[in-house]
């Protein structure tokens, strides 16, 4: 049975949280108890309190815990926060876990943001564009916005947390059919027009919500005895999410 420092120490070294200094990560809150059970989720609601009760949560993971309010929790659950260190690594950008799910081969790193790589290059199986937009989709669970390529098949994909008409322009001249983002920025479009790259726009929240299944699959992985809960579908109104500080605003 685990404790919550050995889950923080976990995780500072699966994020590589060291490369954030503008921001601190790992414990929120600190807790005595084992944890058999954490919860994840992207930020606090309504019903948190009564989620991690009825859920019997010993901790609590947040990606953004700025809207946690004091005595929102029971004073001796623990909680976990990591905001741009989460982004980066299960999100849109240079995530292994997503490129093996793409059957994304041999990434290479496009675009950096101070040192930090911005998205992935590679090749995926070749198939028809309406069979990989259709499945990217099913990863994702929708997208808000897509252009299909000026090609009938797909064959090498570019994902990047943002969407430049730099960033466009080098995915194209490096050979992508495809460049998934999670938002559609406007000097991008002008690219995707002038390049006739296909664009696939996940929406930046359903990005997050496949990094923390992703997460908790890798908490699952590392602690045979550990349960990561996920929070009902849809749990937490819009005003929680006014805050993008994420790197698909460059």
């Amino acid at each position: 049975m685990t404790n919550l420092h050995e889950v923080a120490s976990f995780l500072d070294e699966f994020f590589q949280s060291s490369r954030f200094h503008e921001e601190a990560n790992g414990v929120l809150h600190e807790t005595a108890r084992p944890i058999q059970r954490v919860g994840l989720a992207l930020e606090p609601w309504p019903g948190l309190a009564a989620w991690a009760e009825a859920d019997r949560l010993d901790a609590l993971f947040l990606h953004r815990a700025a809207h946690l309010e004091a005595g929102a929790l029971p004073t001796d659950m623990g909680v976990l926060a990591y905001h741009l260190a989460f982004d980066e690594k299960m999100t849109l950008g240079w995530n292994p876990r997503l490129a093996d799910m793409l059957h994304l081969t041999s990434p290479e790193v496009i675009g950096w943001k101070q040192r930090r790589p911005l998205g992935m290059i590679g090749d995926v199986p070749d198939q028809h564009v309406a069979e990989f937009y259709r499945s990217v989709s099913q990863i994702f669970g929708g997208r808000d916005e897509s252009r299909t390529c000026e090609c009938d098949r797909v064959s090498r994909v570019a994902v990047v947390g943002g969407m430049t008409e730099a960033l466009v322009h080098e995915a194209s001249e490096r050979g992508a059919d495809v460049y998934i983002t999670g938002q559609f920025r406007q000097p991008g479009r002008v690219a995707m027009l002038e390049t006739g790259i296909g664009v696939i726009a996940v929406g930046h929240r359903r990005g997050e919500e496949w990094g923390l299944r992703a997460l908790a699959q890798v908490l699952r992985e590392r602690w045979a005895d550990l349960e990561a809960v996920l929070p009902p579908p849809h749990p937490h109104p819009n005003h929680y999410h006014n805050h993008h500080n994420h790197h698909n605003d460059h």
